[in-house]
């Protein structure tokens, strides 16, 4: 399936660098509509396929179509490409996209690396970049830009969620395996400050390669240091591969705990019930919270071959469809006009309901704190998560702009 993920991903890159585009402003056709061309940017071969990839193209397809894009006077296209979950591939193809393709605004673009180059490139160039993917509170810190929106989720709120229930559950001192790049070292640094303001404490940690196959060091290591807690600062296989591996060295059974701190359904769907059961994850989407999250989930596993979402493409769905509105009431897809209506405006859609942009670029919307269901729990496929707690946005992400962050709001 990665292989064939992969051609598509070729071939879509291909594919945009072939076909002229319109430019970034106005461009009027024969019926007068305005030209809008959105890049869905991510991993569509790697170790982040499954949570984005061609899911992340299909919801972003899903949002023109259910804006009626057409009917309201925007000829949108949607292309895409793979950043090999590699910052200069990523930069480079923003580059390109937005100097000779008329790209007007990139979406999704997960492992933080990648979208910290791409947010840098898109203020450079003043186009708009929306974030599903990436996690790293970075995006709308000491790295924000007026240009960037980090949507879904971030290692702030993962903080929030998974690292204050798990210590609250009497998990008080922690061992962490990071992922030695930009989102481990953030999700690391914002679950350590949640773990200390909670009581408890950091023993010790210990950075793993991107991508990783092999975490037996690294597990005997925590397992030795003797802490409550095993904090998974990684994601995608990454997660999977330590979780597996900790089952096998009977890691839970000896009385240690794992956190995984950023776990998707994919994840789970991959681990089974039998080995995920118990854990905890915080996640702003479930497919099955309500019947607006099901029912939007079902029609995106008609176009997925029965894969129901993560919370990146229903990120990428939400982001893409709240940018049409704001270019048609902008009448422009420049890039101050769209990104200032989409901030004074309400953000109102079936996934995340009514929610809005702090003046750092932060979508603000509730967050959930979930538990996965033992096997004789789940009565359905996909039947895997059952709500814990809900946390508001101002809790999970802050009511006020990260401090960090030195742009100028207006």
């Amino acid at each position: 399936m990665l292989k064939e993920t992969a051609v598509r991903g070729i071939c879509s890159l291909l594919f945009a660098a072939i076909v002229p585009l319109s430019g970034p402003s106005i461009a009027a056709s024969s019926e007068n509509k305005i030209s809008v061309t959105i890049g869905v940017l991510n991993d569509r071969s790697g170790i982040y396929a499954d949570i984005s990839g061609d899911g992340s193209v299909a919801a972003a397809r899903m949002a023109v179509e259910d804006f009626k894009a057409e009917q309201q006077g925007l000829d949108v296209r949607i292309i895409s490409a793979d950043h090999q979950n590699k910052p200069d591939v990523g930069a480079s193809i923003a580059r390109k996209w937005y100097d000779t393709e008329g790209v007007d605004a990139i979406v999704d673009v997960p492992t933080s690396s990648v979208a910290l180059a791409v947010s840098e490139i898109t203020r450079e160039k003043d186009r708009v970049f929306l974030n599903s993917g990436a996690a790293t509170s970075d995006l709308t810190g000491s790295h924000c830009s007026p240009n960037t929106i980090h949507w879904t989720y971030d290692t702030k709120a993962l903080a929030n969620g998974t690292g204050r229930a798990t210590v609250k559950a009497g998990g008080k001192t922690w061992f962490f395996l990071t992922a030695d790049y930009a989102f481990g070292h953030a999700l690391e640094r914002d679950t350590t400050r949640v773990v200390e303001e909670a009581g408890g404490r950091v023993i010790g940690s210990v950075n793993t390669p991107f991508p990783s196959m092999d975490f037996s060091s690294y597990l005997l290591q925590a397992q030795a240091s003797g802490a409550k807690v095993i904090g998974l600062a990684n994601a995608g296989g990454d997660t999977i591969n330590a979780v597996k591996q900790a089952s096998e060295f009977a890691i839970m059974r000896s009385g240690q705990k794992l956190a995984g701190l950023l776990v998707f359904a994919t994840d789970v769907k991959a681990l089974g019930l039998q080995r995920a059961q118990g854990l905890l994850l915080t996640s702003p989407f479930y497919w099955n919270l309500n019947d607006a999250t099901r029912a939007w989930s079902e029609r995106f596993a008609e176009r997925t071959g029965g894969e129901l979402p993560t919370m990146v493409h229903a990120g990428v769905y939400s982001s893409t469809l709240h940018y049409l509105k704001a270019v048609k009431a902008a009448g422009t897809t420049d890039a101050k006009p769209v990104l200032k209506n989409m901030k004074m405006t309400v953000a109102n859609d079936s996934l995340f309901g009514q929610g809005r942009i702090r003046a750092d670029g932060r979508k603000m919307h509730d967050v959930h704190l979930f538990e996965v269901k033992k096997p004789s729990e789940s009565s359905e496929k996909w039947d895997f998560y059952k709500l814990v707690a809900t946390i508001p946005a101002e809790e999970a992400f802050g009511a006020e702009p990260n401090p960090a962050c030195r742009m100028d709001p207006s």
